[in-house]
């Protein structure tokens, strides 16, 4: 009798998981196909990155143009290009330009891989739900499948109403946990015809040191 009811509890949690499991990705499937009908994407942001251990506490702030698989991004006093093949890292403090071709590694969730990092790589689940200023954001817990990475967990808020992420909080191996918070989130603004153009000419009459790498 005893074994029946451990098999019983067993098959339960099983069951229980793979509801978690199918949850977690229905909302993440919504969230999208919601975002990629837009034309285009801006949002202000702000960046936390806490370490008790070192004694690291570091808070400033963003902003982001996404079109698809191109951005624009704003963050630590330098721009960040992507314009579908090659990144433009421009550093004006130190006039300098790095310019790379596109990234093969999977780890890194740059903008335009926002939407899309969860379908490869990762295990998830549904996880909390919180009450913020009125908003109800619904957490799916996101892990690695690769056990050699550096992130131990992935925590993905999102607005049940709009479904629109709100924030998102890596949590690293080493301690270091990493959040960024959704300010201002505005869709299909009238864009420049130029805005994900890298202009090499114009760098290179203002001095800047260009490196490809």
């Amino acid at each position: 009798m005893k074994r029946i009811l451990l098999v019983i509890i067993a098959l339960c949690s099983v069951t229980i998981q793979a509801q978690q499991v199918d949850k977690a990705k229905k909302l993440l499937d919504e969230v999208y196909a919601k975002m990629v009908a837009y034309n285009n994407i801006y949002i202000d942001f702000k960046y936390n990155l806490d370490n008790i251990a070192e004694n690291i506490n570091q808070e400033t702030k963003g902003n982001v143009t996404i079109a698809k698989d191109k951005y624009v991004l704003n963050y630590l006093g330098a721009t960040k290009i992507y314009d579908g093949s090659k990144t433009y890292t421009i550093v004006p403090e130190n006039e300098e330009i790095t310019i790379e071709k596109k990234a093969s590694d999977d780890s890194t969730i740059t903008p335009s891989k926002m939407l899309t990092f969860y379908k490869k790589g990762y295990k998830y689940k549904w996880d909390i739900q919180q009450n913020v200023r009125g908003r109800k954001i619904q957490y799916v817990e996101l892990k690695p499948q690769k056990a050699n990475s550096e992130v131990k967990q992935i925590l993905l808020g999102i607005d049940i109403q709009t479904k629109h992420i709100y924030n998102l909080i890596e949590i690293g191996k080493n301690g270091t946990r990493t959040t960024i918070t959704v300010n201002t989130f505005k869709t299909n603004q009238p864009l420049s015809a130029n805005i994900f153009k890298f202009d090499r000419e114009k760098y290179k009459k203002d001095g800047y040191t260009i490196t490809e790498m």
